[in-house]
């Protein structure tokens, strides 16, 4: 029975809600696209245009549903700060890992999240991780470092890190675990709030916090340049929408390692848009990577069938 409290936890779907995050990586693949085509822009300004111009998308779907009279309004909005100043540090971690490794080791590294989302949910929201669920994650983390692999040229090189490529490791570690943590408190909140409060929170909290590094050294941009980060940050306003409904539908370590589709995404992206070819380890790497999600979904689909039997057998109280 729902209460006031939360959803009805009876009522998810898990196969709906990793279809939202699907969707929502494709979305969020569009808006890396982006930034990527705009060149090199400070972190904060990108952070900024990414925050801003999410609330326009957000704002019209609530004109449509007839929901926008009392969007903002919220009975915790210390939680939706803490949230916003959490994701605005990740975004900005991961923003700095960028600008001191080279790509593959970054993005190798950020996709330590979701196996410490898995790893948070389990230890701090008491979820209960089956070893299907380690298994796949495992499985998943494995195929994303054979696709890597070939240029990890932090662990084939003789020369060591430099300091600089230590930051960056050290920032990419730590914009995991912080977007782990944000993720938590998406799943609290999702349980009082509604998906757009929520989301226009986060979206004006973090645009004020990217202004404050205005002072660290904003750039003038082209009129392309504009176009592609505000187009950035439309595509994150309707994936932050999306991202956050699939919460509501399946437990964070469901759909958690699904983040790793936006590794075969980006290689679609890339040789269709940037002309980079897939390499041999891509291509297995992202054959392992769709194995382990497609079992995820299999074994969540045969446990509810077994949910729903149970509950046809069970005894009326």
């Amino acid at each position: 029975m729902a209460t006031a409290a939360g959803p009805d936890l009876t009522g998810r779907n898990p196969l709906r809600g990793i279809l939202l995050k699907v969707i929502s990586v494709a979305v969020f693949v569009a808006m890396a696209s982006f930034i990527k085509a705009a060149g090199q822009v400070p972190a904060g300004q990108i952070v900024f245009f990414r925050s801003f111009f999410a609330i326009f998308p957000i704002l019209l779907v609530l004109f449509f549903r007839h929901e926008l009279r009392g969007a903002f309004s919220t009975a915790r909005p210390g939680s939706h700060v803490m949230r916003g100043l959490v994701g605005v540090t990740a975004m900005s971690l991961g923003f700095f890992a960028l600008t001191r490794l080279p790509l593959p080791e970054a993005v190798t590294l950020n996709y330590a999240q979701p196996l410490l989302v898995v790893v948070f949910s389990a230890i701090f929201m008491g979820e209960t991780i089956r070893i299907f669920r380690w298994s796949a994650v495992a499985v998943g983390l494995v195929g994303v470092i054979i696709i890597s692999w070939p240029n990890l040229t932090l662990f084939t090189s003789g020369e060591g890190m430099t300091n600089d490529q230590s930051l960056g490791v050290m920032a990419a570690l730590g914009s995991a675990a912080v977007s782990a943590v944000a993720m938590l408190l998406v799943r609290r909140l999702v349980a009082v709030e509604r998906t757009a409060t929520i989301v226009l929170w986060f979206s004006l909290t973090a645009s004020i916090f990217a202004l404050a590094t205005i002072p660290f050294g904003w750039i003038a941009l082209s009129v392309w340049q504009v176009t592609f980060l505000v187009a950035s940050g439309v595509c994150g306003g309707l994936g932050q929408i999306l991202m956050t409904e699939s919460y509501r539908h399946a437990q964070m370590s469901t759909i958690a390692p699904f983040e790793y589709t936006s590794m075969l995404l980006a290689i679609a992206v890339g040789f269709f848009i940037f002309g980079d070819l897939p390499t041999v380890h891509m291509l297995v790497g992202g054959a392992i990577v769709v194995g382990a999600g497609l079992f995820i979904i299999w074994r969540e689909h045969r446990l509810g069938l077994e949910r729903g039997k149970a509950r046809k057998v069970s005894p009326p109280q």
